[in-house]
């Protein structure tokens, strides 16, 4: 004669979910995070930087008046050109030390260097483009 032990009771088993799925309590709290992340971006003002560019002419002989117009002559939403100077880097070659403020959504600095700045008809007077300082306003 064989003696079973009686079955054992699952029901401890049944809260710990060895599958990952998710309670309708953590559902709706995820859609609630995600609601509240949604409002506070659309609170958000496009933040403003600050940007310090260098602009290396080819050689000594470079206009650097033209390559100051033709820098300046990018005009784009969110773009304001500010203070310049002249810095000596050697040699008798000076370059072009230029401020600007951009509106960060619309304006990549980036984009800027390599789609503007680098390109035809400005590419005739510069030869490199680099970022100095740039601060969050």
């Amino acid at each position: 004669m064989l003696l079973r032990a009686p079955a054992a009771d699952d029901d401890d088993d049944s809260d710990v979910d060895l599958f990952g799925e998710e309670t309708e309590e953590e559902k709706k709290a995820a859609e609630e995070r995600a609601a509240k992340a949604k409002a506070s971006t659309k609170k958000k003002e496009s933040g403003k930087s600050s940007v310090l560019l260098d602009v290396k002419p080819w050689d000594d002989e470079t206009d650097m008046v033209k390559l100051e117009e033709a820098v300046r002559s990018i005009k784009m939403e969110g773009l304001l050109w500010g203070a310049s100077k002249l810095m000596p880097v050697g040699y008798g070659i000076k370059k072009l030390q230029i401020m600007m403020t951009i509106i960060d959504d619309l304006v990549s600095v980036d984009t800027l260097i390599e789609d503007h700045l680098c390109v035809e008809p400005a590419n005739e007077y510069i030869q490199s483009c680099d970022i100095v300082a740039f601060n969050k306003i």
